[in-house]
């Protein structure tokens, strides 16, 4: 069982990860940051639409502040979604702004709806951590799935990722008539392996949603990574494993029922081949972020020592054993796919 040691650190954004941001078209002026919406002055418990309580508050602003905190929001939202072109933003209301008082780092969603056909979106206003900058970065570019956020001093934008909550998926619809239970012990099989190379960790079941896609003939699975505060932090091997938490136990049980050890070995390696590729297809931008986080202090001594002893026993290459910190881990974590 995976286990994480201590509450995380927040590690600041570092001179040359701003460089790398900039670079990269993620670093946007934008009109408000993440202490603004500490302005409110009230706030209501979220309840569900079966009255169980979310643990979110949603949170009410004085008048004074109202209109002007709105708009700027808006205006955020129009730099996620249409390059800042506020045109697109004339049909559109913040219908509600909420905050997370479970989370570390307490996050703020806001829901936007079009006020002429009642769809509605979301996105997260949060304070930039730079290990989760490197995490939705490395699932911008090594997994399947594209990663839109923006950073401003020390506040992040980003983007909802759509899907069931892994732990609401597993609890409501994994014993309901499940279409294709191999394809989707597939996808965990082939999510553990993403989250293991490139070293994203925490992947309990709240901290991942299921995406699924019907076809024509069968149903598709993705899970998508929806936290990445446990960027190449912790020092233990497990936790970069999502087949070690209990809360994923109902798609691990679904693993060992369907799928032989052949079959999940050769998941593995269809992983590790399409992350290959990805490395490729993405050389420069990963040699840039390789050496920002080489350079860069991302997590504590103690566990930088404790997981290259256990990389260097699982892969049994001495070589992680000569890693200083965490950036080095990771490239010597990427270079054996490369490698194979």
């Amino acid at each position: 069982m995976a286990l994480i040691s201590k509450k995380k650190i927040i590690y600041p954004i570092s001179p040359k990860l701003r460089e790398f941001l900039n670079k990269y078209g993620r670093e946007v002026d934008f009109p408000i940051q993440y202490n603004d919406l500490l302005r409110y002055s009230t706030s209501i418990a979220l309840y569900d639409s079966k009255g169980n309580d979310t643990l979110w508050e949603t949170v009410f602003f004085a008048e004074s502040d109202r209109e002007e905190i709105h708009y700027n929001v808006k205006k955020i939202y129009s730099l996620l979604k249409a390059q800042g072109d506020m045109t697109v933003m004339e049909h559109l209301y913040v219908d509600r702004v909420d905050l997370c008082v479970y989370g570390n780092t307490k996050p703020f969603r806001v829901r936007i709806v079009n006020r002429i056909n009642d769809n509605f979106d979301y996105f997260y206003v949060k304070m930039a951590d730079a290990s989760r900058i490197y995490g939705l970065e490395l699932e911008h570019l090594l997994s399947p799935n594209r990663i839109n956020y923006l950073v401003h001093q020390n506040t992040l934008i980003e983007e909802h990722i759509a899907g069931i909550p892994g732990e609401q998926f597993m609890r409501l619809y994994i014993n309901d008539g499940l279409q294709n239970p191999i394809r989707l012990a597939k996808e965990f099989v082939k999510f553990n392996e993403r989250c293991f190379v490139r070293l994203l960790g925490d992947m309990h079941s709240s901290n991942f949603v299921v995406d699924v896609t019907p076809d024509f003939e069968e149903t598709h699975y993705r899970i998508r990574a929806i936290d990445f505060d446990q960027q190449s932090y912790e020092g233990k091997k497990s936790i970069y494993l999502p087949q070690y938490f209990k809360q994923n136990n109902t798609l691990i049980q679904m693993g060992f029922k369907h799928i032989t050890p052949e079959s999940m070995a050769q998941y593995q390696r269809e992983e590790r081949a399409l992350i290959a590729n990805r490395l490729k297809s993405s050389q420069i931008e990963i040699e840039d972020l390789l050496e920002t986080m080489e350079s860069d202090t991302i997590s504590t001594q103690e566990n930088t020592e404790n997981l290259k002893q256990d990389l260097a026993k699982h892969y049994k290459n001495d070589r992680f054993l000569e890693c200083k910190n965490m950036g080095n881990i990771l490239r010597l974590s990427l270079d054996q796919v490369r490698k194979k």
